[in-house]
């Protein structure tokens, strides 16, 4: 079985921080496993799923859209299995449902998604 199950949304004002959280149970997910790529995407309503953030199991190598530079930082500690959103400078262009990604060999793995609302 694989399980995402995120955490941490919630609604606040323009300019606050939120840190999202996600953490990966099952037999499909491995701490030993190097192709293992853990992510965040975001989906507002009446738009398509967006990419947000990406990290590789070393935790040294991220990615992120333009839209979030330096405002979101994703980590990943030595467990591995986990995997942390921090947001910076919340904008009311942030409000979405942000989902947690595993993607392993090209295969997907989705979470249920947690509401981010953000209010000018």
């Amino acid at each position: 079985q694989a399980q995402l199950v995120e955490s941490g949304g919630g609604s606040v004002q323009a300019g606050d921080s939120l840190r999202l959280s996600c953490v990966a149970s099952g037999r499909t997910f491995s701490t030993f496993d190097y192709d293992m790529d853990m992510g965040w995407y975001r989906q507002a309503p009446g738009k398509e799923r967006e990419f947000v953030a990406r990290i590789d199991w070393s935790g040294v190598n991220t990615s992120y859209a333009e839209a979030v530079k330096g405002r979101f930082t994703i980590t990943r500690p030595n467990t591995k299995l986990t995997t942390y959103l921090r947001m910076n400078s919340l904008k009311p262009e942030d409000t979405a449902m942000y989902y947690c990604n595993v993607q392993i060999r090209g295969v997907d793995y989705w979470g249920q998604g947690t509401q981010v609302t953000v209010s000018s």
